[in-house]
């Protein structure tokens, strides 16, 4: 008899000891990057041929323009399990479409109000400038995103 209360204890023990395991794990965020092709784009490669180093926590989408980034897109980002997702864009007055940053940023002020409606803080999604030379921009951008997602924690929505 007392051995299987032995064998209980032991096998709860173990449990907690699991949970209390899963509890300190570092918890990484997984960030979704739309990045403009003539500049933020350009910006990320300088900063890879430079081989500088920079969280690898964010997966990188290609677009032509930040101007033609849906809102839907982000949002299913977040559907899909994202815990952020920025939007990198070309500086103002250097868009290779005139006027597509300039769209990218007004989407973003009325994106930001649509996620504050489904109780997404307004950190997990930056919207930010990097140009093609700007590769330590890239970086920092990069390395600030994921510490500001990492201290909020997972996504739970």
């Amino acid at each position: 008899m007392q051995n299987s209360t032995a064998i209980k204890e032991n096998m709860l023990d173990n449990t907690v000891n699991i949970e209390k395991a899963k509890k300190m794990e570092v918890f990484e965020p997984r960030i979704i990057g739309f990045l403009c092709n003539w500049c933020s784009y350009a910006g990320a490669d300088k900063a890879g041929a430079a081989q500088k180093p920079y969280s690898p926590n964010v997966s990188v989408i290609k677009v032509m323009c930040s101007g033609r980034i849906d809102p839907q897109f982000i949002l299913e980002a977040f559907k899909k399990g994202a815990d952020g997702v920025m939007i990198l864009a070309c500086h103002p007055g250097d868009c290779h479409y005139k006027e597509g940053n300039y769209r990218a940023v007004q989407r973003h002020r009325l994106l930001l109000r649509l996620l504050k409606q489904f109780g997404i803080e307004e950190e997990r999604c930056r919207f930010d400038y990097v140009s093609a030379g700007e590769g330590d921009r890239f970086v920092s951008v990069i390395n600030e995103t994921v510490e500001a997602v990492k201290k909020l924690g997972p996504l739970k929505i």
